[in-house]
């Protein structure tokens, strides 16, 4: 708790010295009169905030988790539990560091005031707020106490989740290095599970099903669902003003459109900070969605100030997808996607020449912000699926 005097109980007091000093020295008893008045005054404004302040403060977030650009709030709520006087209230709360300032009307005894304050969203990572702090004002706005209540709360901002449509099929290395495209409907057995009503009944295992004595049905490997890698360069000097931001939000497009086909993925950082496998889980699952650890993941990376080359093995079958930024060395981004049987760059370029072009049988993407990377792979790579 801190205290102080406004500028005008400053002024209040100043003056009350001075009528004492000059009303004793003068013997005016007038003078004299005003100085008791002017320090009766400054008794009633320090009893008036001496006791405790009467108010009940909460705050609420909606939602504590949020994507980049969403609307995202935090309503604080204060009550004054006081029994019989009004209570003048302003407030100080710090939102990623910067003070933003309320001022509540006076709230007579049992009544309440609410106020929004919004969190910033333009960028990934953990918002910090609080803690909060009330200025409580005296009678006559001669003195101001300053008490902090609560604790801090924070928002998890995470990268936005674009509609990308389709990973390239699956792909693998011939024994003479040549690609060859694998066949869908696959029928390898890599696991059973219990039978969940709304399955198929045409993948009931009968032979588990009859030793359990209770329905199993078989999980089938489909081996035209590509392995997907997304290499995220995450190296400070790749990037221009935001860039990374708009890159992560690619990079977690791309794990989401997975995560839909159910195909296994990969995601790894160039500073190898960053360095997840994202498997198939299994059972039924419906609008399947990019794992909530993996976008916090994106939500906290933050740029690496290590200049180190791209090195990544690339496994067979694979996609490797290559996301970086325009100061990144092109020729060092396409030789790193060239290794993968199916090979993607996505630079994210303030001023690109053209969005799409192909270099070393590499599809090369250009785009200012996040979309246009996403509308160029739901074109360009969609397309090629189908040929």
């Amino acid at each position: 708790m801190t205290t102080r005097l406004t500028a005008r109980g400053w002024a209040t007091a100043v003056c009350a010295v001075l009528c004492w000093v000059l009303g004793v020295w003068a013997a005016y008893p007038a003078i004299v009169g005003l100085a008791l008045a002017l320090t009766a005054t400054l008794l009633v404004a320090v009893l008036t905030v001496a006791a405790p302040t009467p108010v009940q403060v909460s705050r609420t977030v909606h939602p504590a988790r949020v994507a980049r650009y969403d609307e995202c709030h935090a309503t604080i709520r204060v009550e004054n539990t006081a029994r019989r006087w009004r209570v003048s209230i302003s407030g100080t709360d710090r939102v990623a560091g910067a003070p933003i300032v309320f001022d509540f009307p006076p709230l007579a005894a049992g009544e309440h005031a609410a106020t929004d304050v919004r969190i910033p969203t333009d960028h990934r990572g953990l918002i910090e707020f609080g803690p909060l702090t009330l200025d409580r004002r005296s009678f006559g706005d001669l003195i101001r106490v300053r008490r902090v209540h609560g604790d801090t709360a924070s928002v998890l901002v995470e990268p936005r989740v674009l509609d990308v449509i389709g990973v390239p099929p699956g792909m693998r290395r011939g024994h003479a290095g040549a690609d060859e495209r694998i066949a869908h409907g696959g029928t390898d057995l890599v696991g059973l599970r219990e039978y969940v009503p709304g399955d198929d009944l045409r993948r009931l295992h009968w032979a588990t099903s009859a030793r359990r004595g209770q329905l199993m049905v078989r999980e089938d490997a489909d081996p035209s669902q590509p392995f997907l890698t997304v290499l995220l360069d995450d190296r400070a000097d790749s990037y221009r003003d935001g860039g990374l931001d708009e890159a992560v939000d690619l990079a977690a497009s791309l794990l989401d459109a997975a995560a839909g086909r159910r195909s296994a993925a990969r995601l790894v950082t160039v500073s190898g900070t960053v360095d997840l496998d994202l498997p198939v889980e299994p059972g039924r699952v419906e609008d399947a969605r990019i794992a909530p650890h993996a976008l916090a993941a994106l939500a906290m990376l933050a740029p690496h100030g290590s200049s180190a080359p791209l090195r990544m093995q690339v496994s067979s079958p694979d996609v490797v997808a290559v996301v970086s930024g325009s100061d990144a060395a092109a020729a060092e981004l396409v030789l790193t996607a060239a290794a993968a049987p199916v090979g993607v760059v996505a630079v994210v370029d303030p001023s690109p020449d053209r969005l799409v072009s192909a270099s070393g049988g590499v599809l090369v993407l250009h785009g200012p912000r996040a979309e246009e990377l996403a509308h160029g792979w739901r074109t360009a790579v969609a397309a090629g699926a189908a040929r």
